[in-house]
């Protein structure tokens, strides 16, 4: 039976523990990787977190499966703690399904994504989009 966008949505966020940008941020202090899915395009025009990886959405889990010859050095096995960043937390709880797929079972996202990132007034730079908003 197909399911609709929403439905895939809940059904991925009813997997992950999602994390508000204040407790993401104090996660990725405390060794968590930062994992900023969003194009190049957007996060020119949103801005970028100082320090997150670079991940874009259509190579995530090539990056991250540890079986996989295009891992990154972080990527170190299953039990690593990937918080997932995208521009407003739609995209980023489904990469983290993805990576839940893949036994990143402690893989989880941003609720609100960058603009909630920003708008806690967490470390950020560049981007046109915030003297608009």
């Amino acid at each position: 039976m197909p399911r609709t966008i929403d439905e895939i949505l809940a059904a991925a966020r009813a997997r992950l523990e999602r994390l508000d940008p204040v407790r993401a941020h104090a996660e990725w202090l405390d060794g968590a990787v930062l994992v900023d899915i969003r194009p190049a395009a957007q996060r020119a025009f949103e801005g970028e977190v100082p320090g997150a990886l670079i991940v874009e959405r259509n190579v995530l889990e090539w990056r991250f499966d540890p079986a996989s010859d295009a891992r990154l050095p972080q990527a170190t096995g299953h039990d690593v703690r990937v918080i997932v960043l995208c521009s407003e937390g739609y995209t980023s709880s489904l990469a983290a399904a993805s990576l839940h797929d893949l036994g990143l079972t402690r893989a989880t996202d941003v609720v609100g994504g960058f603009r909630a990132w920003e708008a806690a007034g967490l470390p950020s730079l560049g981007g046109v989009a915030g003297s608009r908003r």
